[in-house]
């Protein structure tokens, strides 16, 4: 048997060469959330309000913004977004709009709904690679000039093209993107558009969203706050959970001459006496083996992967304060409860904001948790109301792949029957969870899922936690009400009869009698209730991380 026919390693490499990043992205459209006809265009609202409430908020402008779609034939429609915002100068328009990976986002370490470079140039590539149309983009600044184009991406160069440029002289302030797609549908249901925007309203009460749908059904979600969120600053990592690359790749494109001043002025929280703690650790370690000081006074140019390694080791033996809250910006306890209850009015509204921490890398991070129960909390099923679980990073809706999603998981871990809630998925009830961070770790480039982050899924578990002991307070007192008032009820019942047989006996009035009794009643189960319920009270005081973290 003759051999098979050897093929060479130059045969094989033929073909070998780099891939254009929107290349990638046109051949794998997933990863951007692109994936199933109701998800992709969900996607593309997500992607287009999202840009408009970052740029509003970082101008100082309450958002107003108008979302359209109008259907041009099967699984075939046109989205136009409008907002007030401070619009895009001329000589970004082309690269905002027509070419992936780039924008103002990704390279800072500050807390915004986008951070890749991917959201409203990969909408441009989804409609472009559906229609093959190009997207058209009116934006103005409000200083007299205003730009009216068509944009497509250059797929081999991901490189922008322009065409049909007009500008002219307007005072108009804003941006209109008006885009097609195909094999896309729109619908009502959960995933939907109609859901993505009743859950921004609920995460940005200071936004007004006008909403037109394919069938002409026009709806309006208020405003109910006129206070724009802090503008949100960058910030500095925190060396807790910094890996030896993220230490090393820092130290060699900082601007400071020694590695001392390189740790307490390109991280937070590290003053001088924590770098002479490190020193401390690092130098007691190579006493050991033998090995000269660390050198503090040499270049972080210079330094290689084993002394960002030692340093790594050191910083994880010395205690750092919480990284600063100033650049994490909350939606606020109060703020969240204002638009829950615009939405839902429940019986109940409780919220909580917890303390910032780290996760994995030294990113700072926070998480807010609401509950509302009753009155039009959860969502509406043919079966019913069942639990409504409103998931959001940086307020921005995750209403996709929630299985592989932290904040899903953290909800699904807690057994809420120590909360005195029997069957809370088939309940009237919302439970409202934001991650707050100047980098979400998402699973995928769709931004539809948080990863499972130890320090994020804790974080979250004891929000929960704190929310179901309000929960339980109030189930449990309304369960005491419920049989206060049942026993209440027994005795008023007899107090006639119980009259009439004191009267045979003592010879006084019926309706004295009467009017006694029910004064004894009312002062055993009414006055005497509210005296009751607080000495039942359970404790609300959070417990310590260490605590919670026996359940």
């Amino acid at each position: 048997m003759a051999p098979e026919k050897t093929v060479s390693a130059e045969s094989l490499f033929k073909e070998f060469g780099s891939v254009p990043i929107s290349e990638f992205f046109r051949k794998n459209r997933q990863y951007l959330g692109y994936v199933g006809k109701i998800k992709s265009l969900t996607t593309v609202i997500h992607e287009l309000v999202s840009n408009s409430l970052d740029a509003c908020e970082e101008s100082g402008i309450l958002p107003d913004i108008k979302v359209e779609i109008v259907q041009l034939g099967d699984e075939h429609y046109k989205v136009l977004i409008e907002d007030n915002g401070p619009g895009i100068p001329e000589k970004h328009l082309e690269h905002v709009f027509g070419s992936l990976l780039t924008g103002t986002k990704f390279h800072r370490n500050i807390q915004l709904r986008g951070q890749q470079g991917l959201g409203v140039s990969g909408a441009v590539l989804f409609s472009q690679i559906t229609t093959g149309q190009p997207t058209r983009v009116k934006s103005g600044t409000g200083k007299g000039k205003v730009v009216n184009a068509k944009v497509e991406l250059d797929i081999k160069t991901n490189s922008p093209r322009i065409m049909d440029k007009e500008v002219y002289d307007d005072t108009w302030r804003g941006t209109i993107v008006e885009c097609q797609f195909k094999g896309v549908n729109y619908t009502k249901g959960q995933k939907g558009p109609f859901e993505y925007l009743r859950w921004t309203a609920a995460s940005n009460p200071h936004a007004q969203i006008f909403f037109k749908d394919p069938e002409g059904g026009k709806v309006l979600f208020e405003r109910v706050s006129d206070k724009i969120p802090k503008r949100p600053t960058e910030i500095k990592p925190h060396p807790e959970g910094l890996e030896s690359h993220d230490l090393l790749d820092m130290s060699h494109k900082s601007k400071s001459r020694q590695i001392s001043s390189f740790l307490s002025t390109d991280l937070s929280r590290v003053s001088g006496q924590k770098v002479l703690e490190i020193k401390k650790i690092i130098d007691e370690e190579r006493t050991k083996d033998g090995k000269p000081e660390f050198d503090m006074r040499k270049s972080p140019k210079r330094m290689e992967w084993g002394e960002a390694e030692e340093l790594r080791l050191a910083i994880k033996k010395v205690k750092f304060m919480a990284p600063p809250s100033s650049g994490l910006i909350p939606i606020g306890e109060e703020t969240i409860k204002a638009a829950l209850k615009n939405l839902v009015n429940p019986e109940l509204l409780e919220s909580l904001t917890r303390s910032p921490t780290t996760y994995k890398g030294g990113i700072p991070f926070l998480v807010e948790a609401a509950i509302a129960y009753g009155g039009n909390a959860g969502r509406e099923t043919p079966d019913g109301k069942r639990l409504e679980i409103m998931r959001f990073a940086n307020r921005a809706p995750l209403l996709f792949d929630a299985g592989s999603c932290a904040l899903s998981k953290s909800m699904n871990s807690i057994d809420w029957r120590r909360y005195k809630f029997v069957d809370i998925e088939n309940s009237s009830v919302t439970i409202f969870i934001n991650l707050v961070s100047t980098h979400v770790p998402y699973t995928s480039a769709g931004k539809q899922a948080v990863a499972s982050e130890e320090e994020i899924t804790t974080e979250v578990r004891f929000a929960l936690m704190q929310i179901g002991r309000i929960l339980q307070k109030y189930l449990s007192g309304k369960r005491r009400a419920a049989e206060r008032d049942a026993k209440k009820k027994m005795f008023e019942r007899y107090v006639p009869e119980t009259a009439k047989a004191i009267s045979n006996l003592c010879g006084a009035k019926v309706e004295e009698l009467e009017k006694k009794l029910h004064k004894i009643v009312l002062e055993r189960f009414g006055e005497e209730f509210e005296e009751e319920d607080e000495e039942e009270t359970i404790e609300e005081t959070p417990k310590t991380p260490e605590k919670e973290g026996e359940e």
